[in-house]
């Protein structure tokens, strides 16, 4: 069973090694619900370092100049170590590279590889006896090329303390993950909420349970007049009892719980980031009164509504 929430127990520190002509988007998917999730929670969870092989400036695919906090060697341990190639990586497969990747690695607790960084993981040895993903362009290649690699066509894969991924959407799922995994379902579902819009698809839904999927969407299409929990169990085609089932296993938490998470992260977004009143965004996220959302508020945010809005200014 999944845990609602969790305390973390001090900032996450993250090392992003990044080979030119990186893939942008695949590194905005991982940075950004970083950043969201620090947003969100407002703490520093999750610390991060940009650095390059010998700490000097890249681009990325689309010619964006990147300069690096420094180099590789620069980084002390680390709980989780992402590897970044895509394009021109077999240029980037040098002996250099491999003996630095196997120390890197070394001071990692986690070590992941983005798009065509699994090939250089492969290549250091690192995937030996493991079963691994890439981009799926490279994936014959990589199978044919290092033959000790169990290669799988995947969004992502975790095998000990390695993980691969195909490309910017898996590199988002993995993300998410150590979101959830560090902060709990109602962080992820908070991060995630920023990043992605409309019905997700059945591999999108919290733990591939796409009766949660179809729950949490209805809950955000109705966050002005909330459904009842019958009606909402009725309308997933369940019974409230499954429905509780479905979302303690998945979520850590009852649907009434998530519902109201919903609900009170809506109003904080409209708090803090619009001009509309107490009451105008207690209408909006389905409460009776203003006095009502203040109280759900203070509980939640531990601030009154006028608190969470001078955060922002």
């Amino acid at each position: 069973m999944q845990k609602w929430t969790k305390i973390p127990g001090g900032p996450v520190r993250i090392g992003f090694l990044v080979f030119d002509e990186f893939s942008n988007l695949c590194m905005a998917n991982c940075l950004e619900p970083l950043r969201a999730a620090n947003a969100v929670t407002h703490r520093h969870v999750f610390d991060w370092q940009i650095v390059t092989l010998d700490g000097l400036p890249v681009q990325t695919s689309s010619g964006i100049g990147i300069v690096p906090h420094g180099p590789l060697k620069s980084l002390t341990y680390c709980d989780y170590l992402f590897v970044h190639a895509s394009y021109r990586h077999h240029e980037h497969d040098t002996n250099a590279a491999r003996q630095a990747l196997r120390r890197a690695a070394g001071q990692a607790a986690v070590t992941i590889g983005l798009d065509a960084g699994p090939w250089l993981l492969a290549s250091a040895g690192l995937l030996n006896g493991r079963q691994a993903t890439i981009h799926w362009d490279l994936l014959p290649a990589f199978s044919e090329r290092f033959l000790e690699v169990d290669a799988v066509r995947a969004r992502h894969l975790r095998d000990g303390p390695v993980i691969t991924c195909a490309g910017a959407l898996s590199a988002l799922d993995v993300v998410l993950d150590l979101v959830s995994q560090h902060l709990g379902e109602a962080a992820r579902l908070d991060v995630e909420d920023q990043f992605i819009k409309g019905d997700p698809r059945p591999d999108e839904t919290p733990h591939h349970d796409p009766l949660v999927g179809r729950a949490l969407a209805l809950m955000r299409d109705h966050l002005e007049r909330p459904l009842p929990l019958p009606d909402l169990a009725r309308r997933c085609s369940c019974q409230p009892r499954t429905l509780d089932r479905h979302f303690r296993r998945g979520l850590g938490a009852p649907p009434g719980t998530v519902y109201r998470h919903l609900r009170l992260s809506n109003a904080r977004k409209m708090l803090e980031g619009s001009g509309l009143g107490v009451a105008e965004v207690a209408l909006r996220c389905g409460y009776e009164s203003p006095a009502a959302l203040s109280r759900a508020i203070r509980q939640r945010f531990g601030a009154t509504p006028s608190e969470l809005r001078k955060r922002t200014l």
